[in-house]
C-alpha cells in the first residue's frame, strides 16, 4: 500500500518525544501513537517522583546528625508520610504537565491506542491502518511482576503504584536490590518504615566492583534488613505478606517489587517482520544507528534494553528520529557509560566496569572515613575506586559509594570521554576543602604505581601530616 506518512513513532516516552522533536523539524507527515498514560516513565513513575521521596527521606534523616553539630531538639521531629506523598504527587504532576506540552499541538497526528506491526511499513491501531516509509519503536517498558504474585492484589506494589498510595504501612518488604530497590528501601527506612529487602544476587545497586559493593552493603545494612543470595517466595497472610528466601523470612504489610522492567515489545507484532528474535524476545539492532536488522525500523529507548537510562533514551530518540528521515542511517558514537543510584552515600559507576577491565589495569582507591570535607559535614563514609590503563595511565572507569558521588561521577565521565590520563586530571586545581580532594587521593594512589610517575602534582610525595590537608 502507499506510504502516506514519512514516519510513525510508537511511544510517547522520553525516546519517542526526542524522536518526535527531530522528525517534526523535517516533515509534517508523521504520526505519534501511544498506548497508556502520556508523560514519560521518568516524570510519572520513575526519576522524578522517586527523587522527591528520597529528598524528603534524606531531609528527615539529617536529624540524626544534628546532635554532632551541637544542635539539640532533633528528637522532637516527626514525619507526616501522607503529607510527604501528597507533595510527591503534586510536584510529579507539575513535571508531567511540562512533558505533555510536547504533544499538545499534534491534533490528529497524535493517536492513542495499542499498535501492532503488520509489516515493516504498516501499523494497525484499533480499526485504523497506518503506513509509513519508516517506523520508530519507542514503546518503553513495564515493571516485571510474576503472575503468582499478582494474586496478592494491592499488597504488592511497583513504582507504577507506589507513589499513588495515600499512606504506607509500617512494615514494607522490597524484592530486588538494583537501583530502584536500593533507592526506595533506603528512603522508606529513613521515613520511619520497617524495611526488609531481598535479592537473588549478591551484588546490589548494579555495582560490579566487589569492594565498593561490600562497602555499600555494610553501610545500608545499618539502615534496613537485607537478605541476598536466594530466590524469594511471597504468600498471603492475614492482612499481609510472608516473604521467604532460603533460611531468611519476614512478615510484612506490603511488598514493593523492583526486579526490573520488561520491554513493551512482546505483543507488538515483531513476528511479522520476518527476523529472528533473541531469548528475550528482542530483535537484532545496531546501537550506533538503532536500525533493526536491515529494515526501515528503528528501536529506541528502554524498549531495546541497551541502556535504560533517561539521557541514553533521549540520545536514542535523537538518533532514531534523524535516521528515520534519511535513506542511509548515520552511525553515532555513544556517550561514556554512566550510572547513578541516588542512595546515601551516592552510588555511581562510570566507564568500564570492574569485570571488563584489562588484567593489568591499575586501581587506586580512597576511603572517605577520614576525608576532611566529608568529615566536616558528617558524611564521611564510603569508598571510591578509580581504574587506569597500565601503559599510559589513561582513565578507564570508576565505581563508588561516596559523598557527592553523583558529582564525582560526572567529573570522571568528562575525563574518560576526553581520553585524559590520571596525570592530566591531577594537574587540575583541587580547591581546599572539597570532597573532590578524595578523588585526588585515589588518583595519586594510581600515579604512585607508575615507575617514575609524574611528580608535577607532587603525586609522589607523602601526604602532609595534618589530616585536613592530606
Amino acid at each position: 500500500m502507499p506510504h502516506p506518512h514519512d514516519v510513525i513513532i510508537l511511544g510517547a516516552g522520553t525516546a519517542g518525544l526526542s524522536a518526535l522533536r527531530e522528525v517534526r523539524k523535517r516533515t509534517d507527515r508523521f504520526v505519534l501513537v501511544n498506548d497508556g498514560p502520556y508523560g514519560t516513565t521518568c516524570a510519572r513513575v520513575g526519576c522524578m517522583p522517586s527523587k522527591l521521596l528520597i529528598e524528603a527521606a534524606n531531609a528527615f534523616h539529617a536529624r540524626e546528625r544534628l546532635d554532632a553539630f551541637g544542635i539539640r531538639g532533633a528528637e522532637g521531629l516527626s514525619v507526616d508520610l501522607q503529607a510527604v506523598l501528597r507533595r510527591v504527587r503534586e510536584l510529579r504532576d507539575f513535571f508531567v504537565a511540562g512533558v505533555l506540552e510536547a504533544t499538545a499541538d499534534l491534533g490528529e497526528r497524535n493517536v492513542a491506542g495499542r499498535a501492532r506491526l503488520l509489516d515493516a511499513h504498516t501499523v494497525q491501531v484499533g480499526d485504523r491502518v497506518l503506513a509509513a516509509k519508516r517506523i520508530i519503536l519507542a514503546t518503553g517498558t513495564r515493571p516485571v511482576m510474576p503472575a503468582a504474585w499478582q494474586a496478592l492484589g494491592d499488597r504488592v506494589l511497583t513504582t507504577d503504584t507506589l507513589f499513588e498510595q495515600p499512606d504506607l504501612p509500617r512494615r514494607i518488604g522490597v524484592v530486588g536490590l538494583g537501583a530502584i530497590g536500593i533507592e526506595m528501601a533506603q528512603a522508606l527506612a529513613r521515613l520511619g518504615r520497617e524495611v526488609t529487602a531481598f535479592a537473588r544476587g549478591e551484588r546490589i545497586a548494579g555495582l560490579r566492583d566487589p569492594e565498593v559493593n561490600a562497602t555499600l552493603r555494610a553501610l545500608l545494612a545499618q539502615e534496613f534488613t537485607m537478605h541476598t543470595g536466594a530466590e524469594v517466595a511471597l504468600s498471603a497472610t492475614d492482612g499481609g505478606v510472608r516473604m521467604v528466601a532460603g533460611e531468611a523470612s519476614a512478615e510484612v504489610d506490603a511488598v514493593l517489587v523492583a526486579i526490573g522492567r520488561r520491554p513493551n515489545l512482546d505483543d507488538i507484532g515483531l513476528q511479522n517482520l520476518g527476523i529472528a528474535l533473541d531469548e528475550r524476545g528482542l530483535p537484532p539492532f545496531d546501537p550506533t544507528t538503532l536500525q533493526v536488522a536491515d529494515l526501515p525500523i528503528y528501536l529506541a529507548g528502554d524498549a531495546n534494553a541497551h541502556a535504560p537510562i533517561l539521557h541514553e533514551a533521549a540520545d536514542e530518540g535523537y538518533i532514531a528520529g534523524r535516521n528515520a528521515m534519511q535513506d542511509t542511517p548515520d552511525c553515532y558514537r555513544r556517550r561514556t557509560p554512566l550510572g547513578i543510584v541516588f542512595s546515601e552515600p551516592g552510588t555511581a559507576f562510570v566507564g568500564l566496569g570492574f569485570d571488563a577491565l584489562p588484567e593489568d589495569a591499575i586501581i587506586g582507591s580512597v576511603d572517605f572515613t577520614r576525608q576532611g570535607r566529608a568529615r566536616a559535614g558528617q558524611r564521611n563514609q564510603g569508598l571510591l575506586r578509580v581504574y587506569a590503563a597500565r601503559g599510559d595511565g589513561r582513565l578507564l572507569g570508576a565505581a563508588m559509594c561516596a559523598p557527592s558521588g553523583e558529582h564525582l561521577a560526572h567529573l570522571l565521565a568528562l575525563a574518560i570521554d576526553r581520553g585524559l590520563t590520571v596525570f592530566d586530571l591531577l594537574r587540575m586545581p583541587f580547591y581546599h576543602p572539597v570532597v573532590e580532594e578524595g578523588l585526588r587521593t585515589a588518583l595519586r594512589a594510581v600515579a604512585r604505581q607508575f615507575e617514575g610517575g609524574d611528580a608535577s602534582d607532587l603525586s609522589r610525595c607523602e601526604p602532609l601530616k595534618p589530616e585536613a590537608l592530606a
